[in-house]
Parts: structure tokens; sequence; C-alpha cells
């Protein structure tokens, strides 16, 4: 009986060894388990692997991601940068070339206006001296016909002299009552009425022979000044 309740003593001791050892080792295997995760970050934070995945998970460090932001923020604004340029140099551009063609146009009106007015000049030159070119020749032209006519009248009376005595002396006798009187023919019609009856081609109302003898002597001037006086008459 004694020994008997020995052995119950024994293995009630053994069994309460066997549970506390086995408790201490649970509890030792934990707290190693929870040493070693809460070692690994910061051994993966001290080799920068934790944007690696090596930290448990995916996520990123703060200095990577700050790293990021930064170079995001930086890329963002230079792209800021060179499109505010563009547009400035746009606008200096448009500005400068709106500048020049108001300067061109500004240039050609004046240029325009100096050949106009420089046309407008020489056009008023060149009226003014053809003009007074015009007058010069219409002047020589009369003096020059009053002096012929000056001439021819001073010829065509005497040549006139023998030619009264049929035409009478103002030129409006009929002559031998059949001719037309002189005075008042024109100077031309004279002039080629004489010129026949001299060649004798003419034999107006008969008096081609009369009148050839009449007229002769009579050269092609005497002809066309004693024409000019009888038609002056």
């Amino acid at each position: 009986m004694k020994k008997l309740t020995v052995l119950s003593m024994i293995a009630a001791a053994l069994l309460l060894t066997a549970c506390g050892d086995s408790s201490t080792g649970a509890e030792a295997k934990a707290a190693t388990e929870a040493k070693t995760e809460t070692a690994a970050p910061a051994k993966c934070a001290a080799d920068g692997k934790c944007g690696e995945g090596k930290c448990g998970g995916d996520k990123k460090s703060a200095t990577t991601e700050t790293k990021e932001a930064v170079s995001t923020a930086t890329t963002e604004a230079k792209e800021a940068v060179s499109t505010a340029a563009d547009k400035v140099k746009e606008a200096a551009t448009e500005k400068a070339t709106a500048a020049v063609d108001a300067v061109k146009e500004t240039a050609t009106s004046a240029v325009d206006k100096v050949k106009e007015t420089a046309t407008s000049a020489v056009e008023s030159v060149k009226e003014t001296a053809t003009s007074a070119v015009d007058s010069a020749k219409a002047a020589a032209t009369t003096a020059t016909a009053a002096v012929a006519s000056a001439v021819d009248t001073g010829a065509g009376k005497a040549l006139y002299a023998k030619c009264a005595g049929c035409h009478g002396i103002d030129g409006k006798t009929k002559a031998m009552g059949k001719a037309a009187p002189v005075a008042g023919q024109s100077a031309a019609d004279l002039e080629t009425k004489l010129a026949g009856y001299k060649a004798g081609t003419t034999n107006a109302v008969g008096m081609g022979m009369l009148m050839k003898g009449q007229v002769a002597s009579m050269s092609d001037e005497d002809i066309k000044a004693v024409s000019a006086y009888m038609a002056g008459l």
C-alpha cells in the first residue's frame, strides 16, 4: 500500500515536471519568434531592402517614398517651367512679328506716297513743259505764217496787177462775164486752177487759152503767192 502511494506521488511529480517543461519551451519558442520578427524589419531597413519586399510585405520605406515624391515634384516643376517658357517665347514671337509687319506696312505706305508724289510732280513738269513747247510751236507757226502771208501778199499783189483788168481790183468781177469772181475762193482751189491753166489741163468756161497765156511765166511760188492774195480779197 505504501509502495503504491509512493509510486503515485512520483508519477504525479513527473507529470507536473513534464507539463512545466512543455509550457516553458512553448513560451521560449514564442519569444524567439517574436524577437526574430522584430529584428527582421530593423535589419531590412538597415540594408535598404524594405522596398524589395524583404520586411514582411511590399511596404516601401519612408525614405524611398520621399525620394519618389521629390522626383515626381521635380519632373512636374520642370514640365511646368518648360510649358511656361514655350508660351512666353510664342507670345514674344507673335509680338515681334506683329511689330515687324507694322513697320513694313508703314514703310511701304511711306514709299508709295513718295512714289506717288514724285510721279505727280514729274507728270506736272511734263505737262507744263509740253504746254510750253506747244505754245512755242504755235507761236512759231503763227509767226511763220504771218511772215509768209506778208511776203506772199506783197508778191501776190504785184503779180495780181495784170489780173485786175479782168477780175477787178477787188477780185469780185466776173472775167469776160463768165468766170466766177476770184475773191472768196480758197487759196488751195485757186492754186489748183492756176496750175491747171499753166499745164493746159484746165479750160473753165472756155478761158483755158487766155489763162494759160496769163500764168505761163509764173513759177510755182508765184502761183502760190497770187492765189493767197486773191483768197484774201
